[in-house]
């Protein structure tokens, strides 16, 4: 099905959002987050249509939207740790929004956006390492204090990145074994529901069992009851014939004994 005029223009400026996603803007930029929001009303309105593209596409879209989205919200964080552990929880787009694309342009930010983050906590962490380096007058009179003290600053921001990593290694495992523990209790749910299900079925069954029984038993008594009512239909019948035939009898009898008066 041909595309409308308003997924043309959603991709238009899906397209020009991921460009202005992969370049650096000043803090003040404003005009990625205006396009952002215009996305979303696009999109919005494309779900409405009864002409709407295929469902894996609209989500595909929506996908890209969201990471658009969670990519902002991650840039205003204070830190750059934070920042680096938002961006680890973006999800990308999974097929390219042009046909020039390679690759989806929304994974090539998503890497470029982890590097950049990840370049900012390293030079926070290591910055106390490189500011000995702006020797002051006490290093100059005392340079092998000046060169223990950088020794003790690397070792101090190797510690304090080995943390950070130790920390990122840590939220990881938690996140892990939150996920398996989720598996584990939708597992149990899920086989809890089909047991009660599989018990309801089996009652369901039974029930129709009886009421077909019942309704075989209630056949069968039908028909003896009707049986029964033709036999005693049939019995008055005979009995109301022998009556008639014995007052008949009686009659011919009366009339011949008794002769008519002159």
């Amino acid at each position: 099905m041909a595309a409308t005029r308003l997924e043309l223009n959603l991709m238009r400026l899906l397209s020009r959002c991921e460009a202005l996603a992969a370049e650096r803007r000043d803090p003040e930029e404003w005009r990625l987050e205006k396009y952002v929001a215009a996305l979303e009303d696009m999109l919005r309105e494309l779900k409405k249509q009864s002409s709407k593209p295929a469902p894996e596409l609209l989500n595909e879209y929506s996908r890209k939207v969201d990471f658009l989205k969670g990519l902002l919200e991650a840039e205003k964080l204070s830190s750059s740790t934070e920042k680096a552990l938002a961006n680890q929880f973006l999800a990308p787009g999974r097929t390219p929004t042009t046909t020039k694309e390679r690759t989806p342009a929304t994974k090539t930010v998503h890497l470029q956006t982890k590097a950049r983050c990840t370049g900012k906590m390293r030079s926070e962490l290591l910055g106390t390492v490189y500011g000995p380096l702006r020797k002051s007058k006490s290093q100059l009179l005392f340079p092998f204090c000046s060169c223990r003290g950088l020794v003790s600053d690397e070792k101090q921001s190797g510690v304090e990145l080995d943390a950070v990593l130790q920390h990122h290694q840590d939220m990881q495992e938690k996140l892990a074994e939150e996920m398996l523990s989720l598996a584990r209790s939708l597992k149990n749910n899920t086989l809890a529901a089909q047991n009660v299900i599989k018990q309801d079925n089996q009652t369901l069954s039974h029930s129709l069992r009886m009421a077909d029984q019942n309704f075989e038993k209630l056949k069968d008594e039908s028909d003896r009851l009707e049986q029964h009512a033709k036999k005693s239909v049939n019995w008055l019948l005979w009995i109301m014939l022998i009556v008639v035939c014995f007052i008949f009898i009686s009659m011919i009898l009366f009339i011949r004994i008794f002769p008519k008066l002159k």
